[in-house]
């Protein structure tokens, strides 16, 4: 059996790849990963944690943005990730205005991702570990198959985790006064 070499992209190459699709694509050690269309359930937890979020980030009255899976992460020199949701400073809201492909240099305030099926070993150890080299202060991992979400904080450069079921509240350290249960986002 003859077997294919993958072509390898450079970041550069990657930043202006254009396959006349609208799929999104991670770059992944130089390789390109495609991101599967979302499943209606993953949609609808995406679409209330958008909601939330920016009703909380109306409450702390600071000049942040949550952008949903529009935005990519590079975590590496070969790396890019676009998580489910961010939350962008000003000044990264800034920079993505002059960006001809939005693909942050800089970590954003928070990460979520949503976990698909038997696609859990991204989120829970691949991701995990170049956001926290990338330092991003504050990952979401949000799990509808375990009914979970994982609350991951930085300190001294790796993740210290806090998981939460059923009817406790997620305690963020960006959003403190937020109100949202682990049930509330499974019933959605």
């Amino acid at each position: 059996m003859v077997q294919l070499a993958t072509k390898r992209y450079s970041f550069e190459e990657y930043l202006t790849y254009d396959d006349g699709t609208d799929n999104k694509y991670e770059l992944v050690n130089g390789e390109l990963k495609l991101i599967p269309t979302a499943s209606g359930f993953h949609a609808l937890i995406l679409h209330l944690i958008f909601k939330v979020l920016d009703q909380e980030i109306d409450k702390i009255k600071q000049r942040l943005k949550v952008m949903p899976g529009t935005v990519g992460v590079r975590t590496a020199k070969n790396k890019s990730r676009i998580p489910d949701l961010i939350i962008l400073s000003e000044t990264q809201c800034q920079e993505i205005r002059e960006m001809s492909t939005a693909v942050l240099e800089s970590p954003p305030l928070l990460a979520v991702e949503i976990v698909s099926p038997n696609n859990s070993d991204d989120d829970y150890r691949y991701k995990r570990s170049e956001y926290a080299v990338r330092e991003i202060p504050e990952y979401w991992i949000i799990d509808p198959e375990a009914k979970k979400v994982s609350i991951l904080l930085l300190v001294s450069g790796f993740y210290e985790v806090t998981e939460f079921t059923e009817e406790q509240e997620i305690k963020s350290s960006l959003f403190p006064e937020l109100k949202l249960t682990v049930k509330q986002i499974f019933e959605v």
